[in-house]
């Protein structure tokens, strides 16, 4: 079994970096976004190179790089010009810039058909990786635990195939939300741990397959989170926390305890979630990550304000705060890129609100949706939602009536039960106050969102 997984794309015009794949290697996507950056660091250049960013270059999504990245691709291949490494050329002295990156220009380019394509296609292609003879079609039942031959070889590539269905199932959360990823997301954890459990392999594999296979479950865990499946979501991080103790994977570990703090928060269980923060935090104290340990008391300062004390939320906020002032490092882990300036600033939000402190709640969330990079749709609704939250909480009703209304007009593209119910909860609250234009408006556009 030496297959990779390849993503479906029936765009002519959009096709793979095959030259910047081969240049990679065996390296993981995480591995050489290392390298772009510290090659970066070596001339001079900042670039913020992501797993991410390295999966939208080897499909084709970006074309032709920024002027810092051409620098660095450079130096990293000396002697090698932007068409020699995949890329189109620049026309001009300009990129050849065409619809696939008009949506960001910060490098970050959004590719909604290279996702709707996955999405219809992840099952099928998994599926053929982990080798079944007829990959089920878009909503049938999961597969039988017989998808793999007992004893059968597993190798680095299939490995890879699994961290690989990682990245895209978070690319696609992004943007679309755990609503439309969920079901078939599951099928692909299910058959990843069927070519754990069945296969023959190394070692060196057997550490790869349960490390990628975890992270996969927290994912699937993270899609029941946000689709509104909190039990299920419990499940997934508990069979997560499971592989990465028989694994030995403190990362793995400390990725499913955060996972953990943030649903327990959301179910209503703070004291279960300070206590999976700091369970997380004792395991990340080795892990060299002080953007991750960020995170983490981010988490709990949220648990905190959930029980109403203010002192120990301040002072999670205040160490929250401090260490991502440290910076990224190369310690910090693939899954955290979503961890930037607007995240902080969003789950510092959610705090002062539950703490019902609305003017900080209100300029956090400002702050987190004018910082936001625009490939993150879901999280821009979530944090416009919030933003109408706290409007609502300042008496403001027209202008919570235009969050509202922003947050509506992205319903068609996020697809996130949590979301859903955040805006739901907002019109509740404004429909007795029609007599306000805005309010008028906004009800009525909601009414029509729900109806269609």
């Amino acid at each position: 079994m030496t297959n990779t997984l390849t993503i479906p794309d029936q765009m002519p015009d959009r096709t793979p970096n095959q030259v910047m794949r081969a240049l990679r290697g065996d390296r993981s996507a995480g591995e050489f976004a290392t390298a772009v950056r510290r090659a970066g660091r070596e001339i001079g250049e900042h670039v913020s190179c992501d797993a991410r960013y390295v999966g939208r270059i080897e499909s084709g999504a970006i074309r032709c790089p920024n002027y810092a990245y051409e620098r660095v691709f450079q130096h990293m291949f000396p002697g090698s010009s932007l068409e020699d490494l995949g890329f189109a050329p620049r026309v001009g002295g300009r990129r050849a810039v065409d619809r696939w990156e008009t949506a960001d220009r910060n490098h970050e380019e959004s590719d909604d058909v290279h996702r709707r394509t996955f999405l219809s296609g992840a099952p099928a292609t998994m599926a053929a990786v982990l080798g079944l003879d007829h990959p089920l079609p878009a909503g049938a039942a999961t597969p039988g635990p017989a998808c793999v031959a007992p004893g059968g070889k597993v190798g680095a590539a299939d490995a890879r195939s699994v961290e690989d269905a990682v990245r895209e199932i978070r690319l696609l959360d992004d943007v679309q939300g755990g609503d439309a990823l969920f079901d078939r997301a599951g099928r692909v954890l299910r058959t990843a741990y069927q070519l754990l459990n069945c296969g023959s392999y190394g070692r060196g594999v057997e550490q790869r397959l349960q490390s990628a296979a975890g992270e996969l479950a927290i994912s699937v865990g993270w899609l029941a989170h946000d689709s509104g499946r909190l039990a299920d979501a419990r499940s997934f991080y508990a069979e997560a926390l499971a592989t990465a103790r028989m694994a030995d994977d403190p990362a793995l570990e400390a990725h499913a305890f955060c996972n953990s703090a943030f649903l327990a928060r959301d179910a209503g269980r703070p004291r279960e979630a300070v206590r999976a923060a700091q369970a997380a935090h004792q395991v990340a104290l080795g892990l060299g990550s002080q953007r991750l340990r960020s995170l983490l008391a981010m988490r709990e300062a949220g648990a905190w304000a959930q029980l109403q004390d203010r002192g120990a939320c301040r002072r999670s906020l205040l160490l929250a705060h401090q260490l991502y002032a440290a910076g990224p490092a190369e310690a910090d882990p693939e899954w955290m890129s979503f961890y930037g300036d607007a995240e902080l600033a969003g789950l510092e939000a959610q705090c002062w609100s539950a703490l019902g402190e609305w003017e900080r709640a209100e300029g956090c969330a400002r702050s987190a949706i004018e910082l936001q990079q625009p490939h993150f749709v879901r999280n821009r609704a979530l944090y416009t939602a919030e933003l109408a939250h706290d409007q609502l909480g300042r008496g403001e009703l027209a202008a919570a009536a235009d969050s509202g209304c922003q947050v509506v007009s992205l319903l068609g593209e996020v697809r996130s039960t949590r979301i859903r119910s955040m805006i739901a909860d907002t019109a509740v609250r404004l429909r007795p106050h029609q007599a306000v234009p805005e309010v008028s408006d906004f009800v009525n556009r909601y009414d029509i969102a729900l109806a269609s």
